[in-house]
């Protein structure tokens, strides 16, 4: 897969027009194959330090990563950033993306057996039951907290279909520019053909943090959850957010979304704020350091990128081909000071202690314009197992 791409023009969002050029190519060997044995340092990565600049973290061994600018859609650094991967459940991301402007929070659903008709076997769950009425916002709460198929299916359901949604999830995709992700299961479930990238899921997330109630359920660490017996409490899964297994919250932590399956391996998209900026991390499948190294490698990502924010150039750009089209429930979400996250794995009490920590800039609805010329592998990646 070769990129090539040209001038843009782009409205910032305080200060009038910026032209940059932006050229994120990935590496020949670009296909959803998955390496036995870890990269080396080197291999497909991306970045352009000025002097004085950080080096890249050594350690890391993911197969593929980016770290961009959540404001501006600047890729500060990337390996192997269109290598089509199984996502799992941060295909999650696309879905909400996708489905939250269409569903109206307050709305209640009595759930049928039909609605959860079809869930993987393996699948993570949070509980959801034929016959008990819920609210479309819990079901969001079980989709980011517990990475919940059962919760998926439902949302699928109200949102027109199963086949439907996914036919809505690859449309949006391709508005956003997002070129290397095929939708098979909205739910992320290992499914063969279904992949995507470290620079999609980056997109997914940065259009997904411009929508409010996205930035709020991405940034809950734990609510409760309704069931027959009274409610109960779920922990959300991205440990760099809730600090459960012994992995510390990260400062200034958004979200946004963990995965794993059985073929994908462990995936996440993480987003902090500090000062004024907001960061993006992707990191896809790595290859030592077991379940929960995608967390440190995504600490060290964002640590690197914080601290060689003014030091680089950009090798890429996350903007879309075209100008997004706004939802008239997409506004941008203005930038705010993120508070220090709450450590523990606490699963009491509902999400209003959680604040909004998302901060997203207006270039999603800016009126900009990135040329580019892309050749595809026919990459494709398989297999069945649980998501989350």
């Amino acid at each position: 897969m070769v990129i090539r791409s040209g001038f843009r023009s782009m409205a910032a969002l305080t200060a009038g027009a910026a032209i940059g050029l932006c050229c994120l190519a990935p590496t020949p060997d670009s296909s959803a194959s998955v390496s036995a044995s870890p990269p080396s340092p080197a291999a497909g990565e991306q970045v352009r330090l000025r002097p004085g600049a950080p080096a890249l973290p050594s350690e890391l061994s993911a197969l593929s990563f980016v770290v961009a600018d959540a404001r501006t859609g600047k890729v500060l650094a990337a390996r192997d950033a269109h290598r089509r991967l199984p996502p799992a459940s941060t295909l999650k991301t696309l879905f909400a993306v996708t489905a939250l402007p269409h569903l109206r929070a307050e709305d209640r659903h009595t759930v049928s057996e039909q609605d959860l008709a079809g869930i993987g076997p393996g699948s993570s769950l949070v509980g959801v039951e034929a016959g008990h009425t819920y609210q479309v916002s819990d079901l969001w709460r079980g989709v980011f907290l517990s990475s919940g198929n059962d919760a998926v299916h439902v949302l699928a359901s109200l949102n027109g279909g199963w086949d439907e949604t996914a036919a809505q999830m690859q449309a949006q995709a391709r508005r956003l520019g997002a070129l290397d992700t095929e939708v098979v299961s909205p739910d992320g479930y290992d499914t063969p053909g279904q992949v995507s990238s470290a620079f999609d899921l980056a997109v997914f997330a940065r259009a997904g943090l411009a929508l409010p109630d996205f930035a709020t359920y991405c940034s809950t660490a734990s609510a409760q959850f309704p069931g027959r017996e009274g409610s109960y409490g779920i922990v959300n899964t991205n440990r760099l957010l809730s600090g459960t297994d012994g992995i510390a919250p990260y400062p200034g932590i958004v979200g946004v979304k963990n995965g794993y399956t059985s073929h994908a391996g462990n995936t996440l998209i993480a987003a902090a704020h500090r000062g004024e900026h907001t960061l993006l991390v992707t990191v896809m499948n790595p290859q030592a350091g077991g379940g929960f190294a995608v967390y440190e490698e995504a600490r060290s990502l964002l640590d690197w990128g914080f601290g060689a924010w003014d030091h680089v150039d950009a090798v890429g750009s996350l903007e879309s081909q075209q100008p997004a089209k706004a939802s008239p429930r997409a506004t941008p979400v203005q930038a705010a000071h993120v508070p220090a996250v709450k450590s523990g794995g606490s699963a009491d009490g509902d999400d209003s202690a959680w604040p909004v920590a998302g901060s997203v800039a207006g270039g999603l609805t800016a009126a900009g314009m990135l040329l580019l010329v892309v050749r595809r592998r026919a990459g494709r990646g398989g297999g069945r197992g649980p998501t989350g």
